[in-house]
């Protein structure tokens, strides 16, 4: 590496070339870089690559706007005016919404949540490490840490129930993550989790809460719920996973709803052959096999003509 120019390295040189080309160095920088490359022939090679792009790029011809734009813009704007002027002023259910919002913003929620997890825990492993060895206060810590897991607990829960409802889908699939963290579910959270799968509008929030209701199926209400729940769903996603679940589950209170499903007209087709091996598998005892059927998706569905034929299992 050279050292000549004013003691100014090729490093040095080469970081100052683009400002060199465009004329923006101290007129002591520029001295300096132009003594550097007097003497430098692999500098002044870098000189010349860069200016030759510097001038490539120069040439590139700017874009003109598409003579539609303007118009196509005055006609998105007009049509959300009119969007904006048709919604109702006064709105119980908007102001909730922004109550809501304001009261309990999602990011101050969830820093709020951990910030409580990080102090009990800091109190519990404080409590653990500073008890006697005796019996009786063990036991006392032990109520302690019982408290502080059933106050993290709750908070959970809470967490659960505020973003459940939020308007972004992934904020409501984090709201459902939560239940993997807890113990048991009360009524509050439970409703709200069938709630969810009954009437949310993204498919995926509804098969994260199917799986999650899934792992509470030990509780009688929850069972009952997801048996209602067949005839809410209109995805094929969500009406073959639900057929699963029945299976796994061993509901045989949904055979009734199960063929009320495979007799509705325009049915998928690989939902139809999906329930109808759920039904085969309730009817002898036995759990689902791994699904054979076609893989679909929600924008291959199509509305079929009902099939006399094979209604009835």
């Amino acid at each position: 590496m050279k050292t000549d120019g004013m003691d100014m390295n090729c490093e040095q040189a080469q970081q100052e070339l683009l400002d060199y080309l465009s004329k923006e160095l101290p007129a002591e920088e520029q001295t300096r870089v132009e003594a550097h490359l007097a003497h430098c022939a692999g500098c002044q090679e870098e000189l010349q690559a860069l200016r030759q792009v510097w001038h490539t790029l120069g040439a590139v011809p700017v874009p003109e706007p598409s003579e539609n734009l303007r118009p196509a813009f005055y006609s998105m704007l007009a049509a959300y005016k009119e969007e904006e002027a048709a919604k109702p002023t006064f709105s119980l259910t908007g102001i909730w919404e922004k109550m809501q919002a304001w009261l309990v913003p999602g990011s101050a929620l969830r820093l709020a949540y951990g910030l409580g997890l990080l102090v009990m825990g800091l109190v519990a492993g404080y409590w653990l490490n500073s008890s006697p060895k005796a019996v009786a206060p063990a036991t006392a810590d032990q109520q302690q840490l019982a408290a502080l897991t059933s106050q993290v607990e709750q908070m959970r829960q809470v967490m659960l129930l505020s973003l459940i409802e939020n308007p972004s889908a992934t904020e409501r699939l984090r709201a459902v993550s939560y239940t993997k963290e807890l113990s048991g579910a009360n009524d509050r959270v439970v409703d709200a989790l069938l709630s969810t799968l009954n009437h949310d509008e993204n498919v995926n929030v509804r098969l994260a809460t199917l799986e999650a209701l899934a792992q509470l199926a030990h509780e009688p209400n929850v069972r009952l719920g997801l048996v209602k729940a067949l005839k809410n769903q209109d995805s094929p996603l969500v009406q073959s996973a639900l057929a699963d679940v029945m299976v796994q589950l061993q509901e045989r209170r949904s055979v009734q709803p199960l063929r009320r499903l495979l007799n509705q007209p325009g049915l998928n087709k690989a939902v139809k052959s999906k329930i109808e091996e759920s039904l085969k598998n309730l009817s002898n005892g036995r759990p689902a096999a791994p699904s054979t059927t076609e893989p679909y998706h929600e924008t291959d569905y199509t509305p079929q003509p009902a099939d006399p034929a094979g209604t009835a299992v």
